[in-house]
């Protein structure tokens, strides 16, 4: 059964140097889906919300500098589906929900870090609606005229992430040596933990126990 590993968090202890973290993430096996929902990858099964075929979310835990300018991303509503289903954002990112469909689409969300409701809008609809997501934490996106319509954004308040291969296999670059604490999200329910040093010019391994 899917559960959240609870850890102590310790602050890093930032060095110079960039370095890397590489290693596997298990992933729980694909969930069989009903032929009409075979193309929407969000599944959500007592009250966990999870992606099928299953993909991990890997990130350094720590104290970084602010952003120097806030980035900007998209989720395209194209086939009635969000693509991507499932994106990693810093807290105080810009996500635009462009419709490349030839309908309407209403892009809302009750999640507690972030509710809101963009209104019905078509394809020709400027500026793009978007929503600046300043909280971490899990947001469910759902369209209110295409119920089967899912995603998932995951806010995190680091800017060191990396989505996994299918496979669990990940490989996140670029950050400053230290000690950290490694976090891989599974679904909403499950989060694997781990701790480790980077240290300049070497690439560190980190397998997460199965939970």
């Amino acid at each position: 059964m899917s559960r959240l590993l609870l850890t102590f968090i310790s602050l890093p202890l930032i060095g110079y140097g960039q370095c890397s973290v590489e290693g596997m993430v298990p992933l729980p096996k694909s969930k069989a889906a009903p032929v009409m929902a075979k193309r929407y990858e969000i599944v959500s099964k007592g009250g966990v919300m999870s992606l099928n075929p299953p993909l991990a979310v890997v990130y350094i835990e720590g104290v970084f500098p602010p952003a120097q300018k806030p980035d900007t991303r998209q989720i395209i509503q194209k086939d009635f589906m969000f693509t991507p289903a499932l994106l990693p954002v810093r807290v105080g990112t810009k996500v635009e929900f462009p419709n490349l469909d030839d309908a309407y689409h209403n892009v809302f969300s009750f999640s507690p870090s972030k509710r809101f409701d963009l209104g019905r809008y078509r394809a020709d609809e400027r500026p793009i609606p978007f929503q600046v997501f300043d909280k971490p934490g899990i947001v469910s996106l759902r369209c209110d005229i295409h119920e089967h319509m899912r995603g998932i954004i995951l806010v995190l308040d680091t800017p060191h992430f990396v989505v996994s291969e299918p496979s669990g296999q990940f490989r996140l670059t670029g950050v400053p040596a230290g000690s950290y604490r490694v976090k891989a999200w599974v679904n909403s329910r499950t989060t694997l933990v781990q701790d480790v040093v980077l240290k300049p010019g070497k690439a560190t391994r980190a397998d997460f126990a199965k939970p």
